[in-house]
């Protein structure tokens, strides 16, 4: 691995060095000082014990040359990291990805390496980054996209899925031993007033043969009824498309994978059952002056796809679904966000907004996610409104009622009062523009909630100077605490959870610096969540492209 960077390393600044294409590339890096603070459960860990402080980074390289290639290397450092696992440290440093890509002839591209990409929506298949949840499963092995016509597309690859799951080994060369395959042609034709762009893919793993010992042991474990004979290869298809038509746009894709061990529950115990999947998935948007409607819909069942059926979590992870609720950005409502469900799930959002005139705005939201077995999962009724008075002012404001399954989302125990939590959460908005550079933003929230941990308060104030400064200090306050429940934190009346926020651009450099005091609870992105600890300290970052 470390011959095959420095080999990519090197071609780069061979090429670059005859200024036959383009260079570029980005830097992030994540600061953290970890100050102890017991009363919000920020102590007794590696973290505030012993580190005090640990950081993570990333820079990428990319090299366009004239002649078709293009060499990519990204480097990863961790130093008494908590991005893998939030109460403890962890610390690497490698070349998290690397990839070669050579065009030829504008019809074929080869790639090796390194690669993200994905099957329609993902269902099926999606290698990608995050790195706000340290997702990372790129596919390492080989790609190859072809032209077969102006207006249709074909790819095949054929690899194995990076893990970096493993303790203080998070980069360097770690892969997950089975073997995964896949293709896809994909099209996008016009008629008249008509688009549409349909495509079909397969996808298939292989397992290796200590995956399949581990399985199989677990199976004979199992009660005798429960007990089968699990299968080396898992098969996956998928057919979708995008129909556009004037103002209407319809998305619609059906996937279907071979029945398999799969785990009925995301735990590393649980008990294996030989089981067929499925997912149906629409979406249907249609927007005309003063009004735009969508309309979105899922339905899953048994589609677990991971690179080995005891991989629970984020771990070997070989696909995304999309997820149906609106993800609201507002602190207390980004709380109790629905995380995908991927074993049974039948899920539907209607949304509407509404312009009866220019200055105002009005979000309509109805979400209904319920188990195959017709268990409430989650509701959100939600209620936006902007108002544009004049030049200066943008008011708004809302409302958001939400039932939500805490047992199942947050994987609760049952000891808690009750399965659903329920909420209620007005909310203001508004900016004002001082000048053409300068503005004040506020927000103000209370979410009503006589579970977890009951009733909270959040205002912020932002002062904005355009392009150069944005200053915000908020405050997040636990107003009516819940004194029963699941070894729940508090005091008399209750937590406050302080933020002073700062950031600096300067062209294409952006710094940031936090005070930050966060209650413990779920971290969601795109629908995939895990679960984060109480955090109290300094957070800084670093961004830049070049």
């Amino acid at each position: 691995m470390k011959k095959t960077a420095l080999y990519v390393l090197s071609c780069l600044i061979a090429t670059n060095s005859y200024g036959q294409g383009r260079f570029s590339g980005d830097f992030q890096s994540n600061l953290n000082f970890f100050m102890k603070d017991s009363l919000i459960g920020a102590s007794d860990n590696p973290l505030y014990d012993n580190a005090l402080s640990g950081s993570d980074a990333w820079l990428s390289l990319r090299y366009a040359s004239n002649s078709g290639y293009t060499f990519f290397l990204r480097a990863d450092g961790f130093a008494n990291s908590n991005l893998k696992n939030p109460v403890s440290t962890n610390s690497d440093f490698g070349i998290g990805a690397w990839n070669v890509t050579k065009t030829i002839d504008n019809k074929m591209t080869l790639s090796v390496g390194s690669i993200y990409d994905q099957i329609g929506t993902g269902i099926l298949f999606r290698a990608y980054e995050d790195r706000g949840l340290l997702i990372d499963n790129a596919m390492v092995g080989f790609q190859m996209k072809y032209k077969l016509a102006k207006n249709v597309r074909a790819k095949g690859f054929v690899g194995q899925i990076k893990n970096n799951n493993t303790e203080n080994n998070i980069i360097n060369n770690v892969r997950y031993a089975p073997i995964v395959k896949g293709a896809n042609i994909e099209g996008d034709f016009s008629k008249g007033k008509v688009r549409f762009s349909p495509g079909i893919g397969i996808f298939n793993r292989t397992l290796d043969a200590a995956s399949m010992q581990a399985i199989v042991s677990a199976i004979n474990a199992q009660d005798i009824s429960t007990r089968f004979n699990p299968k080396y290869n898992m098969y996956a298809f998928t057919a979708y498309n995008n129909l556009l038509y004037k103002n209407l746009s319809w998305y619609a894709e059906a996937a279907y994978k071979t029945n398999e061990a799969i785990a009925l529950t995301n735990t590393s115990n649980s008990a294996y059952a030989d089981r067929d999947g499925s997912v149906l998935y629409t979406s249907l948007n249609y927007g005309k002056k003063g009004y735009a409607i969508s309309l979105t819909g899922k339905r899953t069942e048994n589609f677990v796809m991971r690179t080995s059926p005891s991989e629970t979590l984020l771990k070997g992870m070989m696909n995304w679904q999309p997820i149906v609720a609106v993800l609201r950005p507002m602190r207390l409502m980004s709380r109790y966000t629905p995380a995908s469900q991927d074993i049974s799930e039948l899920a539907g959002t209607a949304n509407a907004l509404l312009s009866p005139n220019e200055n105002m705005d009005i979000t309509l939201t109805y979400t209904h996610i319920n188990t195959l077995n017709n268990e409430k999962l989650y509701r959100e009724a939600y209620l936006e409104a902007i108002h544009h008075s004049d030049e200066k002012w943008i008011l708004g404001g809302g409302v958001q009622y939400l039932e939500y399954n805490i047992l199942l989302y947050q994987t609760r125990s049952s000891s808690i009062d009750v399965p659903v939590l329920y909420a209620l959460t007005p909310f203001v908005e508004g900016t004002y523009r001082i000048n053409d550079t300068k503005s004040i933003r506020f927000e103000g929230q209370y979410m009503h909630a006589e579970h977890d941990y009951g009733s909270w308060a959040f205002a912020l104030i932002e002062y904005n100077i355009a392009p150069r400064w944005s200053i915000a200090v908020s405050d997040m306050y636990n107003a009516v605490p819940n004194k029963g429940g699941d070894n729940l934190r508090y005091t008399e009346p209750g937590n406050h959870y302080y933020n002073i926020f700062a950031a600096h651009n300067v062209g294409s450099n952006r710094f940031t610096l936090a005070y930050v005091k966060q209650v413990d609870g779920i971290n969601c992105t795109g629908g995939v969540c895990r679960y984060e600890p109480a955090f109290s300290g300094i957070k800084a970052t670093i961004t830049s492209t070049f």
